[in-house]
């Protein structure tokens, strides 16, 4: 398989942009929160309803039976409501991920309204708002404010107006229907998320309280929680599986308490795609439900994003994860920060300081703690010291393994600036390869072989030093610097790739 990496060359628009570095936000409020004026920045609606809720959920519990019919429809609807808000508030108004026909948009709106978080004309500006703003300031449910403040505490205070990001929902503006719903939300919010569910428990098995308290109130609580997840939880639990630049992130744990919105950083990557979850096993029943909708003729135009282009940014960052990988691993010092030593150089530091060298292709490698390790026995390895063991190493003697070649990366101590060159001896570089052949009495006595047990036959090396005559320098150092300079102008035209 071919090992070639292609150059694409691309504008400074297209290539991909890193994470900006985090910084400190700026207050929430524009003038300072006093022991005077402190109660002016709470939202007091938002506060008793929010904290309301959850006591009488507790309260409930404490004091009122709840039946297993009343039970089971609390939790259908609960899933009916929380549907209303992902498949139509999010998916539908929100980010326009496809078109629904008039009865599945009466259908979504009404049961979006039983999960009591807003109109749809609010909730979708504020969310289009996150979606461009995503971790700043002008953010409304910042991450980088912490965990509360993206899932509860953005909602229990007063924040100018001017503070909050800009959004266009002018199409939202012109929808009749939604009209409707934002001027008597307060009419859709009491009939769906208090009166249906009441009714339904009381005139269908008797038990008009525990329809209150459960499948209204107790309901109510886990479809806030469950959808004010996808703001705190989704943006703090999981991977940044195709993008790395904000908080969102991917987890089946978020998915399974938010009706498939947990794959949040596909999400905030590809906004205008009907689906959270793109593989079959993944959790996502609001993709579900609108797919299911466009069979029966109720949702049509489910907008996917290009495949090409998810497969990039999933490769992009499997990419950062094998670079963050690499940084942990030794492997060598680079090439061009070792010192440079001429061939006398090298040969002098065996001969009078016990150096334990070999050389390959012009480096010069230390294998004095390797003896012990090689696995083709010290004798082999011992043959080498002093010589240019280029041909052995690839192949004249043996075929190394990958392994065996990035091991070989972290014994570099020096470049040998002027190694004789292949060629014929004449320099000219067009005979067979050169070499200084040491003679098989000679590797013999040095290495001692049984009897019998052939040698193998060296490069150059400093036990047969009569062809050094022959050979031409060449500067290693210019040849590894221009490889250098290749290399960088390569890794500037890949940047961003």
């Amino acid at each position: 398989m071919s090992t070639t990496t292609a150059i694409l060359p691309q504008t400074e628009t297209e290539r991909r942009k890193p994470p900006p570095p985090k910084g400190t936000l700026p207050p929430l409020f524009d003038e300072p929160v006093t022991l005077w004026n402190w109660w002016k920045f709470i939202n007091w609606i938002h506060t008793i309803f929010l904290f309301g809720t959850p006591i009488l959920t507790v309260y409930s519990l404490l004091t009122i039976e709840l039946q297993t019919k009343t039970l089971i429809w609390a939790i259908i609807y609960y899933y009916l409501t929380g549907l209303g808000i992902t498949a139509g508030y999010h998916r539908y108004w929100a980010h326009r991920s496809y078109q629904a026909r008039l009865p599945l948009q009466i259908l979504l709106l009404l049961l979006g309204s039983g999960a009591v978080q807003g109109s749809i004309r609010w909730w979708s500006r504020g969310h289009r708002a996150h979606h461009r703003w995503t971790d700043t300031d002008k953010d409304p449910y910042s991450a980088h404010r912490g965990f509360f403040f993206s899932h509860l505490g953005w909602m229990l205070v007063n924040r100018p107006s001017s503070r909050v990001g800009y959004a266009d929902v002018a199409d939202l503006k012109n929808d009749k229907l939604l009209t409707l719903q934002h001027r008597y939300f307060p009419l859709f919010a009491l009939l769906m998320g208090f009166v249906l569910p009441t009714l339904v428990a009381g005139l269908g098995w008797g038990d008009w309280k525990g329809g209150y308290f459960y499948a209204a109130i107790a309901r109510l609580v886990f479809v806030h929680h469950a959808t004010f997840c996808v703001n705190s939880l989704a943006h703090w639990l999981g991977e940044t599986t195709f993008d790395d630049r904000h908080t969102p992130r991917d987890h089946f744990l978020t998915a399974l308490l938010t009706l498939g919105e947990g794959y949040h950083n596909f999400h905030h990557e590809f906004p205008h795609d009907y689906r959270n979850a793109i593989l079959a096993y993944q959790y996502d029943p609001t993709k579900w439900l609108i797919w299911f909708c466009s069979l029966v003729g109720l949702a049509s135009d489910l907008k996917t994003f290009p495949a090409n282009e998810i497969t990039k940014g999933k490769i992009y960052m499997q990419e950062q994860k094998i670079n963050n990988l690499k940084r942990t691993l030794e492997w060598g010092r680079p090439i061009h920060d070792l010192p440079v030593l001429t061939f006398g150089e090298f040969q002098d530091a065996i001969l009078r300081r016990g150096k334990m060298w070999i050389l390959i292709e012009g480096i010069v490698y230390d294998v004095k703690d390797f003896f012990t390790s090689h696995p083709g026995g010290e004798r082999y390895l011992k043959s080498s010291i002093g010589k240019d063991a280029t041909v052995a190493f690839n192949g004249a003697i043996y075929d190394h393994s990958n392994g065996a070649r990035n091991l070989l990366s972290t014994m570099r101590v020096a470049v040998c600036q002027d190694t004789p060159r292949n060629g014929d001896g004449d320099g000219d570089g067009d005979g067979a390869e050169w070499r200084i052949e040491a003679t098989q009495k000679e590797h013999q006595n040095q290495l001692q072989f049984p009897e019998g047990e052939e040698a193998p036959v060296g490069d150059v090396g400093i036990t047969s030093l009569h062809g050094i005559r022959n050979h031409q320098p060449q500067p290693l150092r210019q040849r590894w610097g221009q490889g250098r300079q290749d290399q960088d102008q390569d890794k500037n035209q890949n940047q961003g790739c």
